[in-house]
């Protein structure tokens, strides 16, 4: 199958792309590399450096014919869409419609999108499943979900079939620390450094927010099933569990000294500062939807935080921080 990725270099999208190459398709790229990486473009798909909105993108569609658009291109960072809220709809809402406009114009049978469920859904008690009313509370999730409308206008006018994976807070290797979910590389990079990183909250709850968090490989396995899908749907893509964010900054810690990093002991507790506009106290997501499906999450939270401090202790990137010593 030919399958054109967005934001294919980037965190989540590169997975994505190995997981598609794994299985014998044939990927191209869409990544202006403004967060995506080089290095994490995969050797068998070939890239195009450009932007969504960019006028000659049609270029791509007509060169590679995608059978499928996965589109993971998009702003990510919430506080940025406070700041700059009409950037962040022409990148999220814009880009996605200009995509749309071309996957239809060139016969795209299928088009997924990487959408958010904690941003989009607000604040809800429990864990929301798919039908709970959007309340978006950044420019963020609204940019998202005028996206996931226009999706659908596409399919319900031009039958463009679709599958939108609403995500919570993804988390893994290649991860920046930057964006709506970007907690977990962020608190590594900082400890790596030495440093005490920031924890946001709400004045009544110290711990910090309570976050899905859903590990990038299961992320990726979900983008397989959607080539599978017949029909047209919505999923959540998470575990069902929340945890505080200082709750995640001590399976981190622990990770970081089990590997042999002497993190000095004023490093125990983070910075604590006022939670930002844009944010929200709790976010689960139901993921019932998507067993039914056929898919699942594969990795606990401690199992995948390992997986996540290994690759940032590689050589390459301890070799950056030689101020850290080894336990002995």
């Amino acid at each position: 199958m030919r399958i054109l990725v967005t934001g294919g270099c980037g965190f989540i999208g590169s997975f994505v792309v190995d997981h598609y190459v794994r299985e014998g398709h044939t990927v191209s790229i869409v990544d202006n590399l403004s967060s995506g990486r080089m290095e994490n473009k995969n050797e068998k798909a070939k890239l195009y450096v450009k932007d969504i909105r960019d006028p000659d993108l049609e270029e791509v569609f007509r060169e590679e014919r995608p059978q499928v658009v996965n589109h993971h291109a998009a702003q990510i960072s919430v506080p940025l869409s406070v700041e700059d809220p009409l950037t962040d709809l022409e990148v999220n809402a814009g880009g996605t419609l200009r995509l749309l406009e071309l996957s239809l114009k060139y016969g795209v049978k299928r088009f997924v999108f990487a959408s958010t469920g904690g941003a989009i859904y607000g604040e809800v008690d429990g864990p929301a499943d798919e039908s709970v009313s959007p309340r978006p509370l950044s420019p963020y999730a609204i940019s998202k979900l005028a996206a996931e409308r226009y999706i659908e206008f596409f399919h319900h006018h031009y039958g463009l079939a679709y599958t939108i994976l609403r995500y919570s807070n993804v988390y893994g290797p290649r991860q920046i620390p930057h964006g709506e979910a970007g907690v977990v590389a962020i608190f590594l990079e900082s400890l790596i450094k030495g440093e005490r990183p920031t924890l946001y909250h709400f004045e009544e709850e110290p711990r910090g927010m309570v976050r899905d968090y859903v590990f990038v490989e299961d992320v990726a396995r979900a983008n397989l099933l959607a080539l599978k899908e017949e029909g047209s749907s919505v999923l959540n893509i998470g575990t069902g569990k929340g945890t505080h964010t200082l709750e995640l900054y001590g399976v981190i810690l622990e990770a970081l000294r089990s590997r042999g990093l002497a993190i000095e002991g004023q490093l125990d507790e983070p910075n604590r500062a006022k939670a930002r506009p844009g944010d929200i106290r709790k976010s689960i997501l139901s993921v019932e939807k998507a067993k039914r499906a056929g898919w699942k999450p594969l990795f606990d939270l401690k199992a995948g935080i390992e997986r996540t401090v290994n690759f940032y202790l590689s050589e390459d990137k301890v070799s950056r921080h030689r101020h850290l010593s080894p336990l002995t």
